[in-house]
């Protein structure tokens, strides 16, 4: 069994400049949607805040290996390494949300193809299922003793990272699906409400996009593993993790949920509690 003193933090050494630039982003993103969070009272975003505050300590975690070139710690790597995997995941569980209550929203319900009763937790099930498999397996690899654990860690990645995309991949579908459903057969909710609900269907389509594409380069550095050309060179994570990650985070700073979605009235409660959305939960319209 090899010794993990042979396996290498890093292959390169991490640029300052390009941990900072994202420690910013990330760090202003998330303080913008703590501020939204508390100000609407989007509860159902709390995950999506988390995800932003793990991608910025992330970083943080890779500006400290940084400075210890080429003598590398262990924790600042585990920091990275962990939180930088597991925060796609959270945002994710939010973007779930929005669909569910986008539906009840427009009174569609009968156009998904999930009852709404059952949508969001379905997804977030799927979603929660992936963050404790990565979870394990990153969980694993921090506490390797040898190679074969770091190997064994990877596997499991891979598989919560599976398991994200086949979800992900599904959730794209079902809001497609419901997307042409309602564009064809507009409701009447659907046409006369008078917030962005076009816009923050949209959103959801890219931001979807941009975590698929992000779950799949995981998959690629994970499949080649330790000395692979996507770990050995430090521009394929900034590519197609940071930069896909810090615009969904940007995004949704700027079309933010409850823009359409904040508390609904007490008249859609008979369809609230048909759907099996409670009245805690947000509706349409600004504050």
């Amino acid at each position: 069994m090899a010794n993990l003193n042979h396996f290498v933090f890093y292959d390169y050494q991490p640029s300052m400049a390009a941990a900072v630039i994202f420690i910013v982003l990330f760090g202003i993103s998330a303080g913008y949607h703590l501020w939204l969070l508390v100000k609407n009272r989007t509860w159902y975003f709390i995950p999506f805040v988390i995800g932003c505050l793990f991608e910025t300590v992330g970083y943080i975690g890779r500006a400290i290996s940084s400075t210890e070139y080429p003598d590398f710690t262990q924790n600042p790597y585990i920091i990275q390494s962990v939180l930088l995997l597991l925060g796609p995941t959270l945002f994710a569980a939010s973007i779930y949300m929005i669909l569910g209550r986008l539906v009840v929203l427009l009174e569609a319900g009968n156009y998904s193809m999930i009852r709404p009763r059952w949508l969001t937790k379905f997804f977030v099930l799927g979603d929660v299922l992936s963050f404790f498999v990565q979870g394990g397996g990153g969980g694993i690899m921090t506490a390797a003793k040898s190679q074969d654990d770091v190997r064994r860690g990877e596997s499991i990645i891979l598989g919560g990272l599976g398991i994200q995309i086949l979800f992900f991949g599904f959730f794209c579908v079902v809001t497609a699906m419901f997307h042409r459903r309602i564009r064809n057969e507009p409701t009447s909710k659907a046409v006369t409400a008078a917030v962005p609900w076009k816009s923050l269907l949209y959103a959801l389509y890219a931001t979807s996009m941009l975590i698929m594409i992000r779950s799949i380069y995981r998959v690629a550095e994970y499949v080649e593993g330790q000395g692979g050309e996507v770990q050995s060179k430090e521009f394929w994570i900034y590519i197609f993790d940071s930069l896909p990650m810090v615009i969904v985070a940007l995004l949704f700073n700027w079309l933010h949920p409850s823009r359409v979605i904040y508390r609904y009235p007490s008249l859609e409660m008979p369809y609230l509690m048909e759907s099996g959305i409670s009245d805690s939960q947000p509706r349409s319209g600004y504050k």
